[in-house]
């Protein structure tokens, strides 16, 4: 128990002569700097706030202001204020006051202030009009208006300065709200190809009903939220589709990346946990500073949303009997560690400096080397967060609400992520690599169902042969940025912290580090037992999951260019034609897309099933002329990338039905049209998650140093979950997941269809490019 009197700053005896106090400076001097540390972060956070406050203008703007209005008031003949400098002197207070030329120079900076806060305001206006702008989007590939190129150059010009992370934030446009006959109309259009003629007739007979009824004054409501609030979606997303779901979140909602394909940095396990847990600390710091570079369309200078990135690290999910909460740190100067059974609080910060990597792995290897059993409920205890949601809630409530056991799940939430050393290995490499990625993934995703805790933001595991890869809990945010966090980790574990020729991380070693310190709990039989049930409805989950994983490196994303197409566009045909070959019909298809052109804003569906798209399939099922199948390809092509533009640009479906759906429940108003659009199942769900970071990646000299991404459970029990992203420019990378307990679904089956989807598109459009190709001398 040596290490957790550490922790205690002062200990008291009472004794016949009184109360005897012991003082321990070296607590004390922890809490000094852990204060000083605090409110450091306190004035950088203050700092980032005017700075961002401002923008686009700068805290130096209003010097400027200001000197050129007291220039103008004495070099000039005329008042540049017309009179309201005047006005502000007569109205300052007289008794006690400076002389008149001080109380003149007073109101002229109290004109100036408020002049330059006008001059933001109407800077971060036009802006916001600038932005909310969408027509560039919508326009021919390399072809652009005169609006657009001014509407650019006015663009650059008003966000030329450089800005912090959430610099944008006020100036980004609000989610409109589409008009309802039209978001109507697009529903009806992409339901059309999956519906027999009785059904489509049915669902547009409802669809009138509702137009001409309910949906005029549920669209009243939603316009009042949206005039209200600064998304009209985002957090009713948040609340009833992941906060207030009471099934498990893991395989249902938590989602995984893994590591680098090819390579791994060191072997060494407590190594590479010191090297990525640093990694991890330097981006949070970064996060805090506001350092990181706005993410913008490729491409562009257009700005995203950076909201998702507040909750990122000190987070954890709190479950709830009807809801949960997401509890959020300002900070948190450890993280927990889970090996074998056992729960430990790793601090991070020595003498108010962080740790080097090299004392990392240290405190690592000393977990790794901790002999110490279990306490009785211990070692599973993380299923509680992997099963429903009800049980956990009430555990907690009823066991975990004082005491020791209270402390040490505070340790557990408040810690800034979540590390599993885990004792398996996992990696491509060895005798089966395509079975070994297919359990790589398994792994990431569930685990042993005990041995993760699903409720973190973030949980990074490290495998014993040094394999690393991490699991996101989604309430908080999207793929793309934890993608976004996981590309700088990488990154910075292999080409900047590195390791030395041993395979140890570099720096130093303060011999007088103190171990980490085991987390005690007291777990009663009946919250063990509790335990167990969620363990067992976890594992029988977690085995119904079937993955497959793998990489396909005959053509990628350079030749699919060369024809002229979206990369996006051309795999989503693929995915219709596989589904369509598998089962002889088509689906339903969601394709995450994002609407954080605009403030708060999270996703938007893309119907990738289109009218379009099953003409082509079907043509090219029925053996059409290549000539016809093409066109009909680029047809199908373009209309992909027309419902995701609409999707980007707030004229998606889905979640205005959604929003237009709570709104009824909150009336108590049932809607047929509604309740059917809401029940009608995913089982094609699909996300591609694009490298955002490629600068950090030198594919060309280092080719190895690629990851497969990552990927996500099945949406519907009979259908298929499918996450895939373009490493460089030759290699697609598939994740492809379903479920085991429905005979019509097999990940490996789609996986193979897939495979030949791609070749089969790729021999369509080549064959166009030789009929294309002038006859050579030779040939003539």
């Amino acid at each position: 128990m040596a290490e957790a009197h550490q922790a205690v700053a002062f200990q008291f005896t009472i004794t016949p002569e009184g109360i005897d106090v012991q003082l321990s400076h070296q607590a004390l001097a922890e809490v000094y700097r852990s204060g000083v540390r605090s409110w450091k972060k306190r004035l950088a956070r203050m700092k980032n706030t005017v700075l961002t406050g401002v923008y686009p203008a700068s805290p130096s703007s209003w010097l400027f202001v200001v000197t050129a209005t007291l220039a103008t008031m004495y070099m000039g003949s005329s008042d540049p204020s017309m009179g309201l400098i005047r006005k502000i002197q007569e109205h300052l207070p007289t008794s006690g006051s400076p002389s008149g030329q001080s109380q003149a120079v007073l109101s002229a900076v109290l004109f100036s202030t408020l002049l330059w806060l006008l001059l933001i305001h109407a800077m971060r206006l036009c802006l916001r009009m600038l932005l909310s702008y969408h027509g560039w989007m919508f326009q021919q590939h390399g072809k652009m208006s005169v609006t657009t190129k001014v509407w650019s150059v006015l663009v650059c010009l008003l966000s030329s300065r450089q800005p912090l992370l959430y610099s944008y934030q006020a100036s980004l446009p609000h989610l409109p709200v589409p008009a309802v006959k039209d978001t109507v109309r697009r529903y009806l259009e992409s339901v059309r190809p999956i519906m027999r003629d009785e059904e489509f007739d049915h669902i547009t007979l409802l669809a009138a009903q509702f137009l001409d009824g309910l949906g005029k004054r549920l669209q009243w409501y939603l316009k009042l939220k949206a005039l209200w609030a600064g998304n009209y979606v985002s957090d009713w997303w948040e609340e009833y589709v992941y906060l207030r779901s009471r099934t498990p979140i893991m395989v249902n909602s938590n989602y995984y990346g893994m590591d680098f394909l090819y390579v791994t940095p060191s072997s060494l396990q407590a190594a590479r946990a010191g090297n990525a847990v640093t990694a991890f600390l330097l981006y949070r710091r970064k996060l805090n500073r506001e350092e990181i570079k706005p993410s913008r369309i490729p491409g562009t200078v257009i700005p995203l949303c950076s909201a998702q990135w507040e909750r990122m690290f000190n987070s954890a999910r709190i479950p709830g009997e009807k809801t949960d909460t997401l509890q959020h740190c300002q900070d948190s100067d450890h993280v927990a560690v889970y090996h074998r059974g056992r729960y430990f609080r790793l601090p991070v910060y020595r003498a108010g400096r962080p740790l080097s990597p090299r004392e990392i792995e240290c405190q690592m290897q000393r977990i790794l080397e901790n002999q110490s059993p279990p306490s009785p409920g211990e070692e599973k205890l993380g299923a509680l967060t992997a099963g429903s949601r009800v049980p956990w809630a009430q555990v907690r409530k009823q066991f975990f609400s004082s005491g020791v056991n209270k402390r040490s799940l505070d340790c557990i939430e408040k810690a800034a992520f979540f590390v599993t050393l885990d004792d398996d290995e996992q990696g491509m490499k060895g005798d089966d690599p395509t079975g070994n990625l297919d359990r790589y993934a398994k792994s990431l995703l569930h685990g042993k169902c005990y041995d993760r805790w699903f409720d973190k933001s973030i949980s990074l595991v490290v495998y014993k042969n040094g394999k690393t890869g991490l699991n996101a809990e989604h309430s908080w945010a999207d793929a793309p940025t934890v993608a976004h966090l996981w590309e700088y980790v990488l990154a910075t574990d292999a080409f900047q912290l590195g390791y030395n020729e041993e395979g140890h991380c570099k720096g130093n070693v303060d011999p007088g580090l103190p171990p980490p310190q085991r987390l005690l709990w007291d777990i009663p039989p009946e919250c063990q037992e509790v335990v167990t049930r969620s363990l067992a409805e976890a594992q029988a989950l977690a085995c119904d999951v079937s993955f497959h994983v793998f990489p396909f490196r005959d053509f990628g994303k350079r030749l699919i260019k060369r024809h002229k197409t979206s990369p996006d566009a051309f795999v989503q045909l693929v995915l219709q034609l596989a589904y369509y070959r598998i089962r002889g019909t088509f689906c339903l298809t969601y394709e995450a897309s994002m609407t954080r052109l605009f403030r708060e804003g999270r996703t938007e569906t893309v119907r990738s099933c289109s009218a379009e798209s099953s003409k082509f399939v079907k043509a090219l099922e029925d053996g059409e002329g290549p000539e016809l199948c093409r066109r009909l390809f680029q047809l199908a092509a373009e209309k992909h990338q027309n419902l995701y533009r609409l999707a980007m640009t707030g004229s998606g479906i889905d979640r205005h039905l959604f929003c237009l759906y709570v709104v009824s429940q909150y009336l108590g108003i049932e809607s047929p049209f509604l309740s059917k659009v809401l029940s009608e199942p995913w089982r094609l769900s699909t996300s591609q998650t694009s490298v955002q970071q490629v600068e950090l990646f030198d594919l060309v000299n280092h080719p190895e140093y690629i990851s497969l991404g990552g990927g996500f459970g099945p949406v519907a029990d009979d259908g298929y979950g499918v996450s895939y992203n373009f490493s460089g420019e030759d290699m697609i990378n598939f994740h492809i997941s379903s479920k085991q307990s429905c005979a019509q679904s097999d990940s490996h089956k789609f996986g193979d269809q897939i495979k030949q989807a791609l070749l089969d598109l790729r021999d369509l459009l080549s064959e166009d490019d030789r009929t294309k190709k002038p006859a050579s001398k030779k040939d003539i």
